[in-house]
């Protein structure tokens, strides 16, 4: 059974304006800045929890993201984000949430799991970090464990396009296409065991999640995974 966390989640009424306005926004800045196409709508379990996987390339990922993503979802962000100028007053605006890199935090992992269990979809990118190229890296545990938990659908979402140069060719008149690519939720084996064999079990469920995004991906993209990608179905 998945463990009960106590707080519940709820999104202000003034990041709910904010986000009104902050969607259409981007959606309109991306669209002069590239041809934008999205596929899988179908497969969104719309009013329901769930998780959506990301590779992550740059910073531009989670507004690419966020910003077409066919319904509002909840998102996480490293917390150095908040104290950048600019991208700070964003994703206060947007009520993400801060993550710290490389740090085991419970705090964190409640809050997600009270995000998830108060009826909200989450975006997460399980490699933690930037890859700041287009090839994948090895996914961290975490998102089995968070899976593991609250039991909810995982969907692998494959982003092409948004790489570190992808303003500066943009307001170059280098237009190109950004892709937002959304698969079928993923079924993950049971986490059995205890101590390293449970972490073990953990990765290789992280590791499931991001051969069914590199699966979504060109082959320049898979990266860590391009031995290991998981074509859709």
């Amino acid at each position: 059974m998945a463990e009960q966390v106590e707080t519940t989640y709820s999104v202000p009424l003034r990041n709910r304006i904010a986000r009104r306005f902050l969607k259409p926004l981007f959606q309109g800045i991306f669209c002069l800045l590239a041809n934008v196409t999205v596929t899988g709508k179908e497969n969104v379990p719309f009013g329901r929890p769930y998780l959506a996987a990301i590779n992550h390339i740059s910073l531009f990922d989670p507004p690419f993201a966020l910003t077409f993503w066919p319904e509002m979802i909840e998102a996480m962000g490293a917390s150095t984000i908040w104290e950048k100028p600019g991208q700070a007053q964003l994703v206060r605006m947007f009520h993400a949430i801060p993550v710290h890199r490389g740090d085991y935090d419970r705090v964190l992992f409640d809050k997600v799991l009270s995000v998830l269990r108060s009826g909200y979809p989450l975006l997460i990118a399980p490699e933690g970090t930037r890859s700041h190229r287009e090839e994948m890296g090895r996914a961290r545990p975490g998102i089995a464990f968070i899976i593991e938990k609250s039991q909810v659908p995982v969907l692998p979402v494959g982003i092409v396009g948004t790489t570190d140069d992808f303003f500066k060719k943009a307001i170059k008149a280098e237009r190109r296409t950004l892709e937002l690519r959304i698969g079928k939720p993923v079924v993950l084996p049971a986490v059995e065991g205890k101590g390293d064999e449970r972490h073990e079990a953990r990765q290789r469920n992280a590791d499931l999640v991001m051969a069914h995004i590199a699966g979504l991906l060109p082959e320049q993209y898979r990266g860590y995974y391009a031995n290991m990608a998981v074509e859709p179905q």
